[in-house]
């Protein structure tokens, strides 16, 4: 059965950004940019490359929160979390990018008929202005945010909701992210699922994930769904 709808996981647009990320216009602006390093800044604690905080990225503010602060306890952490918020806030969507093949993708999955919903982990707070700002919000019928039901990736529960709000059976939904959560959340689900390869997934390659494909971009992935040769991934 052919693809009837399809899910794009932003890895975050910050998190799972297979739609956007942030890209420096050099090292130092890049620095100030990760809303984690002010957060830093104003508890009074030692700063992390961007490189190992790119690696800490990959389950939502309270992990990343955690793992910047290690050892801190539970209310602290907290304490933490509401700091990077309003730090977020400020910065979510200001410099954000898209990335090759992006747009085009998302002109392909239009002229074949594809509706397009967003299922990301941040929370709606942040996916709503995010793709404002990104000028992304046009493309999707809606988003699926992180808090938006009692369970997020890798549960499959929001992969679930979305199929239905389509009216499309699982099968019939492709899911295309960027981590290991979601070709976890998406074979729950019963879902196809394609990979691409970059974003955030914790510091790990994404080659050995379990996928239908790993695909270099949007444009690559629409491209395989239109081709005459496409393999039936449902």
């Amino acid at each position: 059965m052919a693809s009837k709808s399809a899910f794009a996981s932003p890895g975050e647009f910050g998190e799972s950004a297979d739609l956007s990320r942030m890209i420096p216009r050099g090292a130092g602006h890049q620095q100030d940019r990760a809303p984690e390093r002010p957060v830093l800044r104003e508890m009074g604690r030692p700063e992390y490359p961007v490189e190992t905080i790119a690696a800490f990225i990959g389950r939502g503010i309270p992990k990343l929160v955690a793992r910047c602060l290690p050892d801190l306890d539970e209310a602290a952490v907290e304490q933490a979390q509401e700091i990077f918020r309003r730090h977020y806030a400020i910065e979510n969507g200001r410099r954000s990018t898209l990335f090759p093949g992006v747009l085009e993708g998302l002109q392909a999955f239009r002229a074949a008929g594809l509706p397009l919903a967003v299922i990301t982990n941040k929370a709606a707070a942040f996916t709503e202005p995010l793709l404002v700002a990104t000028q992304l919000g046009t493309w999707f019928n809606f988003a699926v945010s992180g808090d938006s039901l009692p369970h997020k990736k890798p549960h499959p529960a929001q992969l679930l909701h979305a199929c239905q709000r389509m009216g499309t059976l699982p099968a019939e939904n492709l899911h295309i992210g960027d981590s290991h959560h979601d070709a976890v959340a998406a074979r729950a689900a019963g879902c196809p699922v394609f990979i691409v390869p970059y974003g955030y997934n914790e510091g790990e390659d994404v080659q050995g994930i379990d996928c239908d494909a790993i695909v270099a971009s949007l444009a690559e992935a629409a491209r395989r769904i239109a081709s005459a040769d496409f393999r039936n991934i449902a």
